[in-house]
């Protein structure tokens, strides 16, 4: 089984394209002088040197694997990119030369480096490790490791160097908000959450401080940054309404958009403010940067295309005004700070903003990277290699212009689809795309949603989209035949759009091409030994009996007795094991945190595998093979 796997995944690879000619800007960086910006290009598996005063890219640097972040010395001598997966690496770059000197081994899909302001020490957050590596760059030998929480993808560090925030982007834990099946580990403490947190690093200790979580339904954290006076941290991510049925799109009842602000001094939550109009979609907030004077924040939006520039001033003070008022103290604000919540309705506020913000549309599609030069903000657009330079100077008029980075190439049926996938301009008042729900490269979100394809009041766990075009049936109750009619379904059900077939096509060709990234407790890209154990236990288990095949599926529906409330009876379609790794919380409601809660706490009578007569080392093993797949 475990070779057929391979030959799965080799089989997938082979098909894949053989050399991407997109240049898809992920990530970017000004020099300190503003004369220099340096784009990540991430299918084009390079570094890009853009010189402002010039408005052109001047040199292509070739990277090991497709780059996906860059932290800059201070001295602009010194580029450091992070790339590759499974087997990242980090390249040193000398900017003269324009040439990698040397690469360091970094673990398992790195992105997001930090250097300190000493340019001694660089962060690397190891997206699927779930931990920040910590580099002495001096030698370029790890110093040691920190662990976060969920896929740690972006950080930003004080500039006195004292303490890093790290952004996780998925929720960590159970998806439901209420004990299930006599789990009472809830009873008492406060109502549960399912939500992002950010991760706070003492970089002087080089320890975790704490976690910040953020407000309930927050998914799809994709940026984070310190104001330079370092006062504020801003988080953009989504701010999901998964609580009630999917009935409705208007006014943000399914997805909103939002940034939270932290108190980069007290280490708390102050507030969660939303990027959308009453009747308009702010989708898929992304990249955040701050003016040098600490003056504005501006926030791209990847689905809308479009750039906020917010007033941070009067933000702040329209937030203390609405907190003195809902208390009788006049400190409230200070509470806040301190992260003790308070009664708010601003995350409900969807004229919070109004004559605070303005909203820029932008030349390009997809903008993910951003930095600000002066009072001109550049915006890279991963799916057009475009930039579109915003020029602040005469506020509220922003003259903006659009600037290719490389040749303009047709698009094929793959790369229209994945434009689509994360274009929410096809959705009703541009809500959300499909990457609202699935912000983990069609992954998942973390979240139950009540979905109105199998009737009211019985939610169910996002899931990943990664092979579901060849294993029908789709939706947990395998209720959609194909995914393919499960793809116009959401359109017409999810988006609330009509649209022509061939996007739904497009998109289709996108969902198929995604390929299974390996399993981080692979070591070698081999099972461990005790993935090896667990192995045989997955047969003697009874496991293979329906997780079976090179897909490790039988594609049927079975009830495992897992049922609760109007689900307690029904048939559940049998999910791929591939990449389960990444697809936790587990179970049609996500009520297990982990493999392990899946095989034990939610098996009480063993109709989901024969797992009562193990030991807790067997269970470990049992786990550690499904969590290699």
């Amino acid at each position: 089984m475990w070779m057929s796997i391979l030959m799965l995944l080799a089989g997938i690879s082979g098909n894949a394209r053989a050399a991407e000619q997109y240049l898809s800007p992920a990530a970017m960086i000004a020099d300190s002088a503003g004369k220099t910006l340096y784009i990540a290009e991430a299918t084009a598996g390079q570094v890009a040197v853009f010189d402002v005063e010039a408005a052109k890219v001047t040199a292509t640097i070739r990277t090991p694997g497709r780059p996906t972040g860059l932290a800059l010395t201070a001295d602009g001598a010194t580029l450091y990119a992070t790339c590759g997966g499974s087997k990242g690496k980090i390249c040193v770059i000398d900017t003269g030369q324009a040439k990698v000197l040397r690469t360091l081994p970094a673990g398992h899909t790195p992105t997001a480096p930090v250097l300190s302001p000493d340019g001694q020490t660089l962060y690397v957050c190891n997206r699927f490790e779930n931990k920040i590596a910590v580099i002495n760059t001096r030698d370029g030998k790890q110093v040691t490791e920190i662990l976060a929480l969920r896929e740690p993808t972006a950080a930003a560090i004080t500039p006195d160097g004292k303490w890093l925030y790290v952004a996780n982007l998925l929720p960590n834990g159970p998806a439901i908000t209420a004990p299930v099946g006599g789990d009472t580990s809830q009873a008492g403490g406060p109502a549960p959450i399912v939500a992002c947190s950010v991760s706070v690093i003492d970089a002087g200790k080089t320890a975790f401080d704490r976690d910040i979580a953020l407000p309930n339904g927050s998914t799809g954290l994709h940026g984070v940054t310190v104001s330079p006076d370092g006062r504020f941290v801003f988080v953009s991510h989504i701010l999901a309404r998964y609580t009630v049925p999917t009935t409705q799109l208007e006014r943000g009842w399914i997805n909103t958009n939002a940034v939270t602000i932290i108190d980069a001094n007290r280490k708390g939550l102050i507030e969660t403010v939303l990027l959308d109009d009453v009747d308009y979609g702010a989708a898929n907030p992304w990249a955040l940067a701050c003016t040098s004077d600490s003056k504005y924040l501006c926030v791209t939006h990847a689905g809308i295309h479009e750039l906020s520039v917010i007033d941070i001033a009067a933000m702040i003070n329209k937030i203390k005004s609405y907190s003195r008022a809902a208390s009788s103290s006049a400190d409230a604000y200070s509470a806040y700070s301190a992260g003790m919540q308070m009664p708010s309705d601003i995350p409900n506020e969807l004229s919070f903003l109004y004559g605070l913000r303005s909203r820029v549309k932008l030349s390009g599609k997809g903008p993910r990277a951003l930095a600000i030069v002066g009072q001109k903000a550049y915006v890279a657009e991963y799916f057009t290699d475009s930039m579109t330079v915003v020029d602040m100077n005469d506020m509220p008029r922003f003259r903006t212009s659009s600037l290719a980075l490389g040749p303009k190439l047709e698009m094929s049926a793959r790369r229209k689809g994945e434009l689509l996938f994360h274009d929410a301009s096809i959705c009703f008042q541009a809500w959300q795309s499909c990457a609202s729900c699935h912000p983990s490269d069609a992954r998942a979100d973390g979240l139950n949603w009540d979905l109105l394809n199998d009737g009211l009041g019985n939610p169910k766990n996002t899931k990943s989209l990664l092979l579901a075009h060849k294993t029908p049936s789709a939706m947990i109750t395998g209720i959609r035949e194909t995914a393919e009619v499960a793809v116009r379904a959401g359109i017409r059900h999810i988006h609330f759009a009509v649209r022509p077939e061939e996007e739904a096509a497009a998109i289709d060709e996108y969902l198929k091409s995604l390929e299974p990234v390996p399993s981080p407790y692979l070591r070698d890209g081999k099972l461990s030994e005790s993935a090896r154990r667990g192995r045989k236990l997955f047969q003697s288990a009874g496991c293979a009996k329906c997780h079976q095949g090179p897909l490790l599926t039988d594609m049927q529906k079975h009830d495992v007795g897992t049922g609760e409330g109007l689900d307690r009876g029904v048939k559940f379609d049998t999910p791929t094991l591939i990449e389960v790794w990444r697809t936790a919380p587990y179970l049609y409601d996500g009520r297990a945190a982990t493999i392990e809660k899946m095989l034990t706490t939610y098996n009480p009578q063993d109709r989901h595998g024969v797992t009562s007569n193990l030991t807790a080392d067997q269970i470990k093993d049992l786990a550690e093979f499904v969590l290699s797949q």
